[in-house]
């Protein structure tokens, strides 16, 4: 019996930082490891075109975005890797579903009103329409999860709409698509608490994966804390949540206990979670680094993995082109 297909996408907009990692990829390794899905993880560059990077970062993003995902913990092996421009069915079945797709229901979509408010010089009918492209890549491999957290559901829906209207219009082919839905940690940028770790803020915002120790201790140094005689500071509850995800089980109950305690040290929390968050990425960084120097193995993961993901595409849009009536 073949398994539940899974798929999920990140885009190459800079190197993975922690909020990347516990928002995506750590759910992505530990589902992938399962082995209870057939798993298509995919770079997906069509997406960035809608932002304001230059060609040339781009195209060295799109390669470091597949090296930081396998030091992570994605194997080729047990899933297909691939970069969404390498395989071209993407943007075909895209414009096909384009066509089915009211505009009203792209009009409520979120994302496109929280990035229109990002980009206000860069309003373009890609971010409009970027939904559908997601349709797309979820669709083309007849996706049957998407894992996402409650604050993405609205996308999924769409799949499952878009879906049921293909099928009622040309015949019975597309899965339903349903939510893997999973508890994703909330993480904060370290100098603005109450928004998101996003890197368009600065660098001082986020932690990458592939910071050295020092540059771990420095950037949390500056985090934001608490104001004197300030209770609940979301600075505090952030720096908590990543000791809870990055530290000992023994190092967080001794900071929670000493936060409600009042007698909190902020610089030896710091420390600790500097040192915590340094340890847990060494791996990552060694094979990040390995890799780096490595262009013929990183090519070839990406070729191998296009093949794999290329061939299930192709069939997919030699029935799709039929059913519309275009072969």
């Amino acid at each position: 019996m073949s398994k539940p297909i899974l798929f999920s996408g990140i885009q190459p907009t800079g190197n993975l930082h922690i909020g990347n990692y516990l928002g995506a990829v750590k759910n992505w390794v530990t589902l992938q490891n399962s082995g209870e899905y057939d798993c298509f993880f995919s770079v997906v560059d069509y997406h960035s075109l809608t932002g304001n990077m230059t060609a040339e970062e781009r195209r060295e993003q799109i390669t470091r975005t597949v090296i930081e995902l396998l030091a992570a913990g994605i194997d080729p092996e047990k899933s297909t890797l691939f970069v969404q421009s390498h395989v071209p069915e993407h943007t075909e079945l895209a414009w096909i579903f384009n066509s089915l797709t009211p505009m009203a229901e792209l009009e409520r979509m979120t994302q496109y009103k929280d990035k229109s408010t990002q980009q206000a010089k860069n309003i373009n009918a890609g971010l409009f329409t970027y939904p559908v492209l997601q349709v797309a890549d979820v669709l083309l491999y007849h996706g049957t999860h998407v894992p996402v957290g409650e604050d993405q559901v609205q996308h999924i829906e769409l799949v499952r709409d878009v879906a049921r209207w293909f099928n009622n219009r040309y015949g019975n082919y597309f899965p339903e698509t349903e939510v893997l839905l999973t508890h994703i940690p909330r993480v904060k940028s370290l100098l603005e608490p109450t928004k998101k770790m996003s890197k368009s803020k600065g660098q001082g915002h986020v932690i990458e994966l592939a910071d050295e120790p020092e540059s771990i201790a420095n950037k949390l140094k500056k985090a934001v804390t608490a104001s004197e005689g300030e209770e609940g500071s979301p600075g505090v509850a952030n720096l908590l949540l990543l000791l809870k995800e990055f530290g000992s089980a023994g190092d967080y109950t001794k900071f929670s206990a000493a936060e409600k305690e009042g007698s909190i040290r902020y610089g030896d929390l710091k420390q600790v979670l500097a040192e915590s968050i340094a340890t847990y990425f060494a791996d990552f960084r060694k094979k990040r680094a390995a890799l780096l120097q490595d262009n013929t193995t990183v090519t070839a993961i990406m070729e191998s993995g296009a093949k794999k993901a290329g061939d299930v595409a192709k069939e997919t849009m030699d029935r799709v082109r039929k059913m519309v009536g275009v072969r």
